[in-house]
């Protein structure tokens, strides 16, 4: 585990992992492709993605996130949109697509790692993730990124009262921490909206789930937003500095 002095501004850093720290929603899109074809014997195309994404959404309390969700979710979508038609055959195959998703490699993203040690020797910094316990752990693993973070933290969700939770056992305030992820729904909005602080860094395609957030113009100086991971280090020192200047004035 990283040491760092913490700021007097931001004490905490916590970082998304899915398509934040390494490769995700790619592999989650192409299993979805291999679906589409299976299901293309049966129905028109136009018809899948729709339906299977209704399926995956409404199963979210049931099943959570994760490719064991999405599985389960494809089998019943398959089911569904075909009447009942789908060989035998084909369900084995999505569920193939399923352990597919649960042993596809993990590979960083280009830089994340010297970014994540740069801002490890300046905060204290935790991982915030979201999923299937068993995957996300075998991904925390396989990443050899475990050793950098203070805590590892795999929730079923990311609201704001997850992140009230996880700060409350910090004993830390909002304004004391910074959440750097994909997603303006997970890792951006929730945190926004306790008072925190955050680091959008989008990834190339996004789960449409987790694009149906705004921030509000009034939350726009408590965020900074990069496109490459060599940007995170200074992102987190604007915003701790910030931190500071509102500490001081409050």
């Amino acid at each position: 585990m990283a040491s760092a002095t913490p700021s007097p501004g931001i004490r905490l850093v916590g970082f998304d992992g899915d398509d934040t720290l390494w490769r995700s929603e790619d592999y989650y899109r192409a299993a979805q492709g291999e679906f589409e074809v299976i299901l293309a014997h049966y129905v028109d195309l136009d018809d899948v993605h729709a339906a299977l994404y209704a399926v995956e959404k409404r199963n979210l309390a049931l099943f959570g996130y994760g490719a064991k969700g999405m599985t389960l979710s494809m089998l019943e979508a398959a089911y569904a949109i075909t009447g009942g038609r789908i060989a035998a055959a084909e369900l084995h195959r999505i569920v193939e697509i399923g352990k597919s998703l649960l042993e596809h490699p993990v590979e960083l993203l280009p830089g994340i790692g010297d970014a994540v040690e740069a801002i490890a020797r300046e905060h204290s910094v935790v991982l915030v993730t979201k999923g299937d316990l068993f995957h996300q752990e075998a991904k925390v693993r396989a990443s050899g990124l475990a050793d950098l973070f203070h805590r590892i933290e795999i929730v079923s969700e990311k609201d704001p009262v997850t992140y009230a939770r996880v700060l409350g056992e910090f004993g830390l305030a909002p304004a004391q921490f910074v959440m750097v992820g994909n997603s303006v729904r997970s890792d951006v909005a929730p945190v926004l909206a306790l008072g925190g602080w955050a680091v959008h860094m989008p990834y190339h395609v996004t789960w449409v789930h987790e694009a149906d957030a705004v921030v509000t113009a009034q939350d726009e100086a408590r965020l900074q937003r990069v496109d490459a991971p060599a940007a995170l280090p200074a992102a987190v020192r604007v915003l701790a500095e910030r931190a500071l200047h509102a500490r001081a004035d409050s």
